[in-house]
């Protein structure tokens, strides 16, 4: 059958616009992307969900919240008891302190003893100065003395030879009848008073000769019992010392324990570290015990930052950058999306790139964070952190036969985008 010539026109012209809207079509441009799927999560680490634990073991006595609560930073969650021996002791406290007021006084009387050991040395000191120059005068009188007793020892001497010669003569003339026999005898009498005086004088000045002696002897001593003195004094100082160092010692490790135990016993109200919403309460019940470190309760931060945490393989990584836009289409929130057209789709919003991991997770991927843009439109109030997010992170603008082509050969999105492409010919040239 032989169609008209006005209708075979008709389709031939209508084939043609056909085959030429299909040339335009392929040469508009399409906007490359990199579809992830992530999560909403806070910006900061310090906004994000947080588990309160326990710092000491005990036993849960009372809840002050419940989940859901919205809790100020330092309000009371719960309440322990201890659970250790060691710490029930209501007046525990109070006893370590007295035991640190007991030893502080205690190295205070030591330091006191101390101070005493000191001036017992400067008052050997100046005793000893004393007796040296009391035992230098009597060293001195005593050579004096020696001296003198020699002397009259030496008088004595001549006087006993004197009387030897007057002796000898009162004999001989009494032999020769010139004297009388009384006189004889006198002269014999006076003769035996000199003798005795010469005994006397030796005797005299052999003592004088023992106290010079004993009093160079007690000079010397002197020094050897200051010597004994002053090491007995200062061992004993030495002693004071050390016990005044370890008392000091011991009262500084109380100090620290009754630091401890005070510290401690705040521990027994467990409080909310920021300020939030409780969300899950982990332990529950009363009378349940809690080891060191257990979990108690987890804290959803509030006024966080949001943020988007999605991953991205590691043949897409050198396509994303620090700055790089991203649209996410959020669970709950019903959006109509045209990839490589993003300003025509609707329902998406818009976020910027600000952190990408320098290594891959444990899901072979590499974690990238995303953050509202301020040029977009706000992200729903509503969204909370845990939610789910398609992100398609925006490259480069290429025409649509270029994807196409790209996308039947398998290669890689762009690296480099049209401005950095010229300015590497640029500098090659």
């Amino acid at each position: 059958m032989t169609l008209p010539e006005d209708e075979r026109k008709n389709r031939i012209r209508v084939l043609l616009w056909l085959l030429a809207a299909a040339v335009l079509f392929v040469f508009l441009p399409w906007t490359q992307n990199v579809r992830s799927y992530g999560y909403v999560t806070a910006l900061r680490p310090d906004q994000r969900p947080q588990t309160v634990n326990s710092i000491i073991a005990g036993r849960i006595e009372e809840w002050y919240v419940a989940e859901g609560d919205y809790v100020q930073k330092g309000d009371t969650i719960l309440q322990v008891s201890e659970i250790k021996d060691n710490f029930f002791d209501p007046l525990l406290l109070e006893r370590t302190q007295l035991q640190v007021d007991a030893k502080n006084m205690a190295a205070k009387s030591y330091g006191g003893r101390v101070v005493a050991q000191k001036n017992q040395f400067e008052a050997l000191r100046a005793n000893n100065i004393l007796r040296k120059e009391q035992a230098e005068n009597k060293l001195k009188m005593s050579e004096l003395k020696v001296k003198s007793d020699s002397i009259r020892f030496e008088q004595s001497k001549v006087n006993f030879q004197v009387g030897v010669e007057q002796l000898q003569r009162a004999e001989n003339l009494y032999r020769e009848g010139l004297t009388s026999l009384t006189d004889f005898e006198t002269r014999k009498l006076r003769f035996q008073e000199v003798q005795s005086g010469l005994i006397s004088a030796e005797n005299t000045l052999l003592s004088s000769k023992n106290e010079f002696i004993s009093a160079k002897i007690e000079l010397q001593a002197i020094d050897n019992d200051f010597r004994d003195k002053m090491a007995k004094t200062e061992a004993d100082m030495y002693s004071a010392m050390s016990s005044q160092y370890d008392a000091e010692a011991t009262a500084s490790q109380l100090e620290n324990q009754f630091s401890n135990y005070e510290v401690r016993s705040s521990y027994r109200y467990i409080l909310a570290p920021q300020t939030g919403y409780v969300t899950k309460a982990i332990r529950v019940g009363i009378g349940e015990t809690i080891s060191e470190g257990a979990e108690i309760i987890s804290i959803l931060p509030a006024d966080a930052k949001l943020a988007v945490e999605m991953y991205v393989a590691p043949v897409d990584l050198p396509l994303v950058k620090e700055g790089n836009r991203v649209r996410f289409i959020f669970d709950g929130w019903p959006a109509i999306v045209f990839s490589g057209w993003p300003q025509l789709s609707n329902g998406t919003f818009g976020g910027v790139v600000v952190a990408i991991d320098r290594f891959t997770s444990t899901s072979d991927g590499y974690r990238v964070l995303v953050v509202e843009d301020p040029e977009e439109h706000p992200w729903p109030d509503a969204l909370k952190i845990g939610s789910g997010a398609d992100g398609i992170a925006l490259l480069n603008d290429v025409p649509i036969w270029y994807e196409i082509w790209r996308q039947l050969n398998g290669f890689p999105a762009d690296y480099y985008t049209r401005r950095e492409q010229q300015a590497i010919k640029d500098s090659k040239k």
